[in-house]
């Protein structure tokens, strides 16, 4: 009996020794590493010190909130108030900022095949001749609940989670940056794609409100600046004249329209965008107080910009959802259309179901990018974390502020008018069915910024989709406007 007792003590002691080390594996206190890297970018060898860790987030009671992890490339001998510093992060929410660093932004960069889609594995890093880290020292952020980012223990999410909070606390992590490496006199840029626009509008008038933070310029690529313009959700007309033209550019990719429209691209856009204005705006307007003849010659025109079927379009009421436009373009082929970039296709198994089982542009992108992202932190890096790099991290329930069409145009435009020496870039893929380039011009245009600092946005195209550096022709045109965008005045 006593030996029984002294066996189960035994096994029920180990079981919490073994819990603890559990525990222990996946601590959030990992030290900060620093490497030294020559990095390479059109012929110029140039010394960088990478820092890979955690920054501590703080509240004003100096309370710690959360372990923020980051990836910084500082450039050796540099004088900190001369040299351009920039804050880079992905979207989602609850993306991790793995795509502009190892797709875009850094050193190295995924060789992907010739259409901009992930090979078959294993998967091979490649020098990034296309970084910008020539033009700027950048800091990849990684928001609470993506990557190796998390609360500090006995935090709640929910904290973190919403426009509101993610802004706060980013823009904290800045403020906090700018104290660590003593860079508060350089010249301040934030960089952020889908979602990540969101935040970067609205720490463009939070770091002004809340540190007197001006930033120099601020980087909005695939832009998500207006939720109106891009959420397909009942009675939302305004998000079907926005995608238009980027269903009217895939249909052109794909040779499903006309003859005469498939001649010239832009060509083609300039006459679906004066369609939407003079006509399609209206027809929509009127609802039920739309005529049959006007339908009808509606229903024509959509069928003449989008290669479906007349039929097809007044079945949906001349209203054509993205999603189901995806499967119903090459409905006679059982492929689907990808989301991020139209340009990819993927079998479809249920071919009478309208939306798809499969993202053609973001399947197998995943996996190159979670593999190599773990294999560049732990090989090349040398940093070592048991926790799972999150490069979607689940932050739900996210809350968007002012409801389901969250609008962050009034946050820029008053940035602007408060900072005017402030440039905007705007960057935009014709094949993103996810964040339509139109809807990124109609939200500027519709901004309340005065005629005279409208001179300080740029806008630039791309013949790709979401993430259009992936397509090498892309990401070269993409760091060719970069340059011209870092050295404006």
């Amino acid at each position: 009996m006593k030996r029984t007792l002294i066996l189960i003590l035994s096994i029920y002691f180990t079981t919490l020794n073994c819990l603890a080390q559990t525990k222990d594996s996946v601590k959030t206190d990992y030290k900060t590493v620093i490497t030294k890297k020559t990095i390479t970018i059109n012929g110029k060898a140039m010394s960088f010190t990478i820092e890979t860790g955690y920054l501590a987030w703080k509240n004003d009671n100096d309370e710690q909130k959360a372990n923020v992890f980051y990836t910084s490339y500082i450039k050796d001998g540099e004088q900190e108030g001369k040299r351009p510093l920039s804050f880079a992060f992905n979207g989602g929410p609850g993306s991790s900022s793995l795509w502009l660093h190892l797709g875009c932004l850094g050193p190295k960069r995924i060789v992907m095949d010739e259409t901009g889609n992930a090979p078959a594995p294993p998967y091979e890093l490649t020098n990034n001749e296309s970084s910008w880290l020539d033009l700027t020292d950048i800091v990849f952020i990684d928001p609470v609940g993506t990557g190796f980012s998390r609360p500090s223990k006995g935090e709640k999410d929910a904290q973190f989670y919403g426009y509101k909070n993610d802004v706060s606390s980013v823009g904290e992590f800045v403020r906090l940056f700018l104290n660590k490496q003593k860079r508060w006199a350089s010249p301040k840029y934030v960089i952020g794609e889908s979602y990540g626009t969101t935040r970067a509008s609205g720490l463009s008038k939070y770091l002004i409100d809340e540190h007197g933070i001006y930033l120099n310029g601020i980087v909005l690529i695939s832009s998500t600046l207006d939720f109106e313009t891009f959420r397909e959700f009942e009675h939302n007309d305004l998000a079907y004249t926005c995608y238009l033209p980027s269903i009217t550019a895939t249909s052109f990719y794909h040779k499903k329209l006309a003859t005469v429209l498939q001649k010239d691209l832009q060509t083609s856009l300039k006459k679906v965008e004066s369609f939407i204005s003079n006509y399609y705006v209206n027809a929509l307007y009127k609802g039920t107080l739309l005529s049959q003849n006007e339908k009808s010659n509606i229903a024509d025109s959509l069928s003449y910009y989008t290669g479906l079927s007349k039929a097809y379009i007044l079945k949906s009421n001349l209203r054509i959802p993205s999603w189901r436009y995806r499967k119903e373009l090459l409905n006679d082929s059982s492929l689907s259309i990808g989301r991020f970039d139209s340009r990819l296709l993927i079998p479809e198994t249920d071919a009478l179901d309208d939306d798809c089982a499969n993202d053609a542009s973001f399947t197998k992108i995943r996996a190159a990018f979670s593999t190599s992202i773990n294999y560049y932190l732990r090989s090349e890096l040398k940093y070592n974390n048991d926790l799972p790099y999150n490069i979607i991290g689940n932050v739900s329930p996210w809350e968007y502020a002012n409801g389901k069409y969250l609008n962050t145009i009034p946050d820029l435009s008053e940035a602007m008018i408060q900072n005017p020496d402030m440039k905007v870039w705007i960057a935009s893929g014709y094949y993103d069915l996810a964040t339509p380039f139109f809807g990124a011009s109609y939200a500027i245009n519709h901004a309340n910024i005065p005629t005279s600092l409208r001179k300080n946005i740029l806008t630039s195209y791309y013949e790709a989709g979401h993430m259009m550096y992936l397509y090498k022709p892309c990401l070269e045109k993409l760091k060719t406007d970069a340059v011209i965008f870092f050295q404006s005045k």
